[in-house]
């Protein structure tokens, strides 16, 4: 049974996460924390850390990690097949349509009117991970006095490296993993 809801859970997301992995956060976190229980709120910031770290595709990784954590192998293997199949079938599907009917002028305002939506689904997948990292909870607090300082100062930080010295975000991202690491352990 648990195969099955994983198999159908992450064939969802992979039927509706248009844009791309960021954009496929909010629908696991749906499914795999609040709908299923199969993973907490830290176990799935943890699973978006390692999933984002790994190569290949962060839904696809999230969705091996998911099934994993919640059924072993075969779990994982369902999990997966459910993410891979919707994309495998609509890619198809589209490559075909945009390669018969390409010169229309409506396929391309409906590509056009999409964006809004992916960017708006990265935004909040972003926003949910920035505020179990600051205020240990899954929503914002009512008031903004239970910030952790350690975190908040790491993030700006970072958010400063980047945008002034525009280096390799991954060196960044692994550069405040050691020092949460060290920081954390010298306190």
């Amino acid at each position: 049974m648990v195969l099955l809801q994983l198999f159908l859970s992450f064939m969802k997301i992979g039927l509706f996460s248009i844009g791309g992995g960021y954009a496929a956060m909010p629908l696991i976190q749906n499914e795999a924390v609040e709908i299923h229980g199969w993973l907490n709120m830290t176990q799935f910031a943890d699973i978006m850390t390692i999933a984002e770290m790994t190569p290949g595709p962060i839904a696809i990784n999230s969705a091996t990690f998911v099934g994993i954590q919640a059924a072993g192998i075969p779990g994982a293997l369902a999990a997966t097949a459910g993410c891979v199949l919707p994309s495998c079938i609509i890619v198809l599907t589209l490559a075909y349509l945009y390669y018969r009917f390409r010169g229309l002028s409506v396929i391309q305002g409906v590509l056009g009117g999409l964006r809004p939506a992916v960017i708006a689904m990265i935004a909040s997948a972003g926003l949910s991970l920035i505020i179990l990292s600051l205020f240990g909870e899954k929503t914002l607090p009512a008031d903004l006095t239970g910030i952790q300082i350690i975190p908040a100062v790491i993030f700006l930080a970072c958010f400063a490296v980047l945008r002034v010295w525009k280096p390799d975000p991954i060196k960044v991202m692994a550069s405040a993993g050691i020092s949460a690491v060290i920081i954390l352990s010298i306190i």
